[in-house]
């Protein structure tokens, strides 16, 4: 133990002398896995933040900057019907999975018009809602139809929503043409 007041002798810095070829190499651990790549195939540029793409901005950062669109209005019942009797009649969905949505003998209709599947598909070719309009008879009642296309054939679907006391729309009376009629 040394004296208060006196300082330890330095430790003398000495060269560790480098192994002579043909000499065993001291063991040393192993730190790294795998070859280190040369400087020159290193990318240079930094890696994005997480999560995004470069050049996009992270909305989640204050100050980013985002394209939001404005606010849609809900579809309008006419449309969302039409959508619903196109998928039952031309065969995509069976006929209860809308029954809660059609009132009355309509539901009988429906079921009739289903088993003919009038808006079927034509040539591989899927029906598509072309156009829909809509007459409001009174408040909370409409009359609609609709223009369904597949392929070249187009065919007409009408029927009318009623507003319960409940405020949900329910199909009352459903209507296909009879014929298939093609464009000119």
């Amino acid at each position: 133990m040394p004296q208060p007041g006196t300082s330890l002798p330095k430790p003398a810095l000495t060269r560790t002398a480098l192994p002579k070829p043909g000499m065993p190499k001291p063991a040393m651990p192993k730190v790294m896995t795998r070859p280190r790549r040369p400087a020159s195939t290193r990318p240079t540029a930094s890696r994005p933040p997480a999560g995004r793409p470069p050049g996009r901005p992270d909305p989640r950062r204050p100050g980013a900057r985002t394209h939001r669109l404005p606010a849609q209005p809900p579809p309008h019942p006419a449309e969302l019907f039409t959508e619903l009797l196109l998928l039952v009649l031309s065969g995509q969905r069976p006929v209860h999975a809308v029954a809660r949505h059609i009132a009355h003998t309509a539901y009988d209709d429906l079921v009739r018009l289903a088993e003919l599947l009038p808006l079927r598909s034509v040539g591989g070719r899927r029906p598509a809602v072309r156009r829909v309009g809509h007459y409001e008879v009174r408040p909370g009642v409409y009359e609609v139809f609709a223009r369904v296309g597949a392929g070249p054939a187009l065919r007409a679907l009408a029927f009318r929503l009623h507003r319960g006391e409940d405020e949900r729309w329910r199909c009352t009376a459903v209507e296909v043409d009879g014929g298939s009629h093609h464009r000119a």
